[in-house]
């Protein structure tokens, strides 16, 4: 199947429904910022080796969390009970995109997708205040976190680490419950991993997830950078 091809002058899409059976849409175009933030507008994304051109992803079925139906496994109770690892939000955000991108997250071919021109494309977006990391700390190491944007009431999650075990869980379940507390609807997680079902995640049809952003347009979205309040605390389990 052909795809349709993006000129780097003009940042506009086909509509996802025009994917492939994989969920490829386009190729080419460029990371700008304002592509970026057209493309998940619409329920797009990049993911692509490094070296290869850009293809923009729009996957059906559609992984998502919603807030209200995040499961906490007894396993992880006694590490919030216990406090076994802090969180900081938009602290370190660069360095969260590289542990990522070096902590076994891989492309189609095997290369990680977290390429020199992903990081700086994002870091753009995270110095504009769309984008946002999560900061697992261990003392004072960070060993385990995630990063994604935010549009309105729904966070697009891109990809998270963890250098001890439950790190990232710890970070993932943190920012769901500090996002529900601030009224959003949706966590997108793109494509199904054990890993985030484990933690409620499900697949939507991919036509009620555009429904579902299309709502989502009217909210105001949340630029800056995020703190936890002051301190959350997380909801005992």
């Amino acid at each position: 199947m052909p795809y349709f091809y993006l000129a780097e002058k003009t940042i506009a899409f086909p509509h996802p429904s025009l994917t492939d059976d994989y969920g490829i849409l386009a190729v080419g175009g460029d990371l700008s910022a304002a592509r970026l933030l057209e493309a998940y507008r619409m329920g797009i994304f990049p993911w692509f080796n490094e070296g290869e051109p850009i293809l923009w992803w729009s996957p059906d079925p559609r992984f998502v969390l919603f807030p209200d139906e995040l499961k906490v496994s007894r396993s992880m109770r006694p590490y919030f009970n216990q406090k076994k690892f802090t969180v900081t939000l938009d602290q370190h955000f660069e360095t969260v995109m590289r542990l990522c991108g070096s902590s076994g997250h891989r492309g189609r071919s095997g290369g990680t997708w977290i390429s020199e021109d992903m990081i700086a494309a994002y870091t753009r977006l995270y110095k504009m205040g769309f984008a946002h990391s999560v900061e697992v700390w261990k003392g004072d190491q960070i060993v385990g976190g995630l990063y994604g944007l935010s549009l309105g009431k729904v966070f697009f999650g891109e990809s998270m680490f963890a250098l001890e075990a439950n790190a990232s869980k710890f970070g993932f379940i943190t920012l769901v419950q500090f996002l529900d507390r601030k009224g959003f609807q949706m966590i997108d997680c793109q494509q199904e991993t054990n890993h985030l079902g484990s933690l409620g995640a499900r697949a939507i049809d991919r036509e009620q997830f555009l429904d579902l952003l299309k709502i989502n347009e009217k909210e105001e979205t949340w630029i800056g950078k995020w703190t936890l309040d002051g301190g959350l605390e997380v909801t005992p389990f």
